[in-house]
């Protein structure tokens, strides 16, 4: 596939997905790297836009360049969008309560703290990028010593095993100390991709993960 075609497979998937407004969606495509320029109402809509060229074959990259801008009858004040990011994260049965601080400038909500598990981080982000008046969300929260750290790569590899779309064997898995885990090798799509570095994050002990993958 050339660069027009994903370029133009790509514009395509974008005015296909219905939950994105396009049309202030700039597409550039260059030797399987794709950039993403212009804006969007919300912040929601920005992680939708990626989601969706991640879909798109022969993406290999994304280089997101796009700005949120809210319209004016959605612009909120910061204290409200922090006061309603502590509520959010207080009704989460999936955030441990009390372990997230939130602090907001502009309309970008910083989460500080410390939870045990990825899952944990990840779903205090997801709870609070989804508020009206959020232009973006920097995850500082930290993960916690794990309380087992147990064999981290054989629990990763039993993972991979446990993925039917993943081929182990092209997978090369390194624990670096402090809990880091260096993931290379080739997967054939994104989803793949995503899917080595879940199992990763699954493991108890994985403080970072290094995924250098390459899509084949």
């Amino acid at each position: 596939m050339n660069d027009k075609e994903l370029r133009q497979n790509v514009i395509d998937e974008l005015e296909f997905e219905p939950s994105i407004d396009s049309a202030d969606i700039g597409v550039a495509a260059e030797s399987g790297v794709v950039t993403l320029s212009g804006h969007v109402p919300s912040y929601a809509q920005k992680l939708a836009v990626e989601r969706a060229v991640w879909r798109v074959k022969g993406v290999k990259a994304v280089a997101q360049e796009i700005e949120v801008r809210l319209p004016s009858d959605k612009q909120v004040a910061d204290d409200q969008i922090a006061q309603r990011a502590l509520n959010i994260l207080a009704w989460s049965t999936m955030v441990p309560h009390d372990a997230v601080q939130v602090k907001v400038t502009d309309g970008w909500v910083t989460l500080k703290g410390k939870v045990n598990w990825y899952y944990q981080r990840s779903a205090a982000e997801s709870e609070v990028r989804k508020l009206s008046g959020v232009k973006g969300v920097i995850n500082d929260i930290a993960l916690a010593p794990a309380v087992q750290p147990g064999d981290v790569r054989q629990r990763i590899l039993d993972a991979l095993k446990r993925h039917a779309e993943v081929e182990s064997s092209r997978i090369r898995i390194e624990i670096r100390d402090g809990g880091t885990v260096c993931l290379e090798g080739e997967v054939d799509d994104w989803d793949e991709r995503q899917a080595v570095s879940r199992a990763a994050w699954s493991a108890a002990g994985v403080h970072a993960v290094d995924n250098r993958i390459r899509i084949s």
